[in-house]
């Protein structure tokens, strides 16, 4: 069954870390069907919030740091710059599953619900 997503912004704790500790985003996307993280929604880019895309990204590139409440992106920096992303006022439509099959090719990743 492909995923039906549900933002999890009201999550208390959705802090997206790189290895070094530099904050890249919180935003959580569930898929309803299957009651599992999707895909991770995160800003990088342009200036206070002006110019910056969004980039989906697999759930299986995170790691979960519990102590600090936080999740940690093992993905090297080359591979976030190039990859398919979108602007922050028009997101893919959640019936695109184009969209999400690419993104978790870029990412080396089969997609879960295959």
């Amino acid at each position: 069954m492909l995923p039906v997503n549900l933002s999890a912004s009201n999550i208390d704790w959705t802090d997206v870390v790189n290895a070094q500790g530099d904050n890249l985003g919180n935003i959580l996307m569930i898929d309803t069907n299957k009651g599992q993280a999707s895909y991770v929604v995160l800003s990088f880019g342009g200036f206070l919030g002006m110019g910056d895309k969004y980039f989906a990204i697999p759930w299986e590139a995170f790691a979960i740091d519990t102590a600090n409440k936080q999740f940690i992106l093992n993905v090297p920096k080359e591979k976030l710059e190039n990859a398919p992303g979108f602007d922050k006022d028009v997101w893919p439509n959640n019936a695109d599953y184009n969209y999400l099959f690419n993104v978790y090719a870029h990412y080396g990743y089969t997609p879960y619900w295959e």
